[in-house]
């Protein structure tokens, strides 16, 4: 694959690294490489065993990252590959890989846009910059959220965002996501009383003393949403009971459930509400919390304006806003008060057997970027 455009050579490099989350397989390595030779100043910033780096060319005005992840999700069987996940390969204009889409074709994108850029435009106004994980596809403990902290900490100003992940969904650039809704799961353990069928007096079925709360929930109007979120969706996930006897009641219950929520409410509003719930049966239970993230938005402004003309020029067409979707790294970024926006490759086949891209679309992928940082920093009105 010789005759490839730079920004392929650089997707192949990547995919054929097997950086099955939290590992990186020697990706950041050859991104800190390509940075270093355009003048960038990097920074290692691991934490426990995740690798991470912060990179920045430049040293005053505003501040455009370039967000990402190197690490990719297991690749379930890799006989059912019609490619090897590890090695890539473009085939009639695919390229297949895991990670292709999700999200190394992004990341190579984003380098070749910035090194084409600044060979145009050396001495730019503002600064851009590179935030790189390697643990977005796993517990995101030590990753983004860390780095983020840090930067917080020392002050540390972004202005701007673009997290590379596979925002479109039938065409390059057809959708970005400029925010994202908020979410938090919840563990519940409901107490009853084991005791044998025959004698219902003698046991306290915890199934059927948390089924109507748990319809309640199902069922409850939570909030109608806003110009730019959805309403705040309440999901069950997984129910629990029984000893796998026919003849027993069992002594207790566990239910998993989770939260989408739009920024018409918050974290602690909704645990208030379902707690009013569960009291108002009379159950009695514990519930563990696991917060994974506020809802974020970014308004049509200096970011949104660049990233629709860069798309417009580049595809002729005027990407959809949208917040639809799961959560990604972009809503730790966004603590920093900064605007993120979310654009990349189309997301048909990511996680799947098979992941592929269209290879033509990673080199428009990185025009939008070069024409993004040229609309920010050069083409200023």
């Amino acid at each position: 694959m010789s005759d490839l455009s730079p920004t392929l050579k650089l997707a192949v490099d990547l995919i054929s690294r097997p950086s099955v989350t939290p590992e990186d397989a020697g990706c950041q390595e050859l991104m800190i490489d390509r940075l270093k030779k355009i003048g960038f100043e990097i920074e290692y910033m691991p934490f426990g065993e995740v690798k991470n780096f912060y990179a920045k060319h430049g040293t005053s005005g505003p501040n455009l990252c370039f967000a990402g992840h190197t690490d990719v999700v297991p690749t379930g069987p890799e006989s059912e590959w019609t490619i090897p996940p590890f090695a890539p390969k473009i085939v009639d204009g695919i390229l297949f890989g895991r990670g292709a889409a999700d999200m190394k074709g992004s990341l190579a994108a984003m380098v070749t846009a910035v090194e084409a850029f600044i060979a145009e435009h050396p001495d730019h106004e503002g600064q851009i910059s590179f935030l790189i994980t390697s643990d977005e596809e796993g517990p995101f403990v030590d990753g983004t959220t860390r780095v983020v902290d840090a930067l917080m900490e020392r002050n540390e100003k972004v202005d701007w965002c673009i997290v590379g992940e596979p925002s479109s969904t039938n065409t390059l650039g057809d959708i970005i996501k400029n925010g994202r809704r908020g979410s938090f799961s919840g563990n519940l353990t409901v107490h009853g009383k084991q005791g044998h069928v025959a004698y219902p007096h003698l046991a306290e079925n915890p199934i059927h003393l948390v089924a109507p709360a748990l319809a309640e929930m199902s069922t409850a109007h939570w909030d109608d949403g806003n110009d730019f979120f959805p309403p705040t969706s309440f999901q069950i996930s997984n129910i629990q009971a029984g000893t796998g006897a026919t003849n027993v009641v069992p002594g207790k219950l566990n239910a998993q459930f989770n939260f989408r929520f739009s920024s018409e409410l918050d974290f602690d509003a909704l645990k208030v509400r379902v707690l009013e719930i569960l009291d108002k049966h009379q159950l009695r239970y514990d519930i563990e919390w696991t917060y994974n993230g506020l809802p974020f938005l970014t308004r049509p402004g200096n970011l949104v304006d660049a990233i629709v003309d860069a798309v417009q020029t580049t595809v002729n067409i005027t990407p959809e806003l949208s917040t639809s979707g799961g959560t990604s790294d972009g809503r730790f970024i966004a603590k920093m008060g900064t605007q993120v926006v979310e654009l990349g490759p189309i997301n048909a086949t990511i996680h799947q057997i098979n992941e592929c891209v269209d290879a033509e679309s990673l080199n428009k992928l990185s025009t939008i970027y070069t024409r993004i940082l040229k609309n920010l920093f050069v083409n200023k009105t």
